[in-house]
């Protein structure tokens, strides 16, 4: 289980990693105006403003997923296996991301809202059940 709480942390940071890669050794970047500095940005730091925007989309869609499969009593193994599979999936989606492999972004993307519908599942499994 403390695997699922560190996997929740780290896709909550995730966001603020990716804040940090697009502005990161920028010149004139403007604290006072950033999302107008940032719309005006192209290549990988686009991209990673992209990416931090995806992450915070896909953040409370995956916690509440952790959370209904811990309380339902989904076994904690299976749940921290899905968050590690989550998070792997993202790791790699930022990545590409960065990198401008689309396609490969797509399958980790997709990859990573199968392991979240997974966790839905298997709670609404467990409330069949029990």
């Amino acid at each position: 289980m403390v695997i699922s709480y560190v996997a929740i942390l780290v896709a909550g940071l995730m966001p603020v990693i990716c804040a940090g890669i697009s502005k990161a050794g920028a010149k004139g970047y403007d604290n006072h105006n950033p999302r107008e500095w940032m719309a005006q940005q192209t290549g990988y730091r686009a991209r990673a403003n992209a990416a931090q925007a995806n992450c915070l989309e896909a953040f409370p869609f995956f916690a509440v997923g952790v959370v209904l499969a811990l309380l339902t009593g989904v076994q904690p193994v299976v749940v921290d296996s899905l968050c590690v599979l989550f998070m792997a999936a993202r790791v790699a989606y930022v990545a590409c991301y960065l990198q401008d492999k689309a396609r490969f972004r797509s399958l980790f993307w997709l990859v990573g809202y199968i392991a979240v519908l997974a966790l839905y599942v298997l709670a609404m499994l467990n409330l069949q059940i029990g």
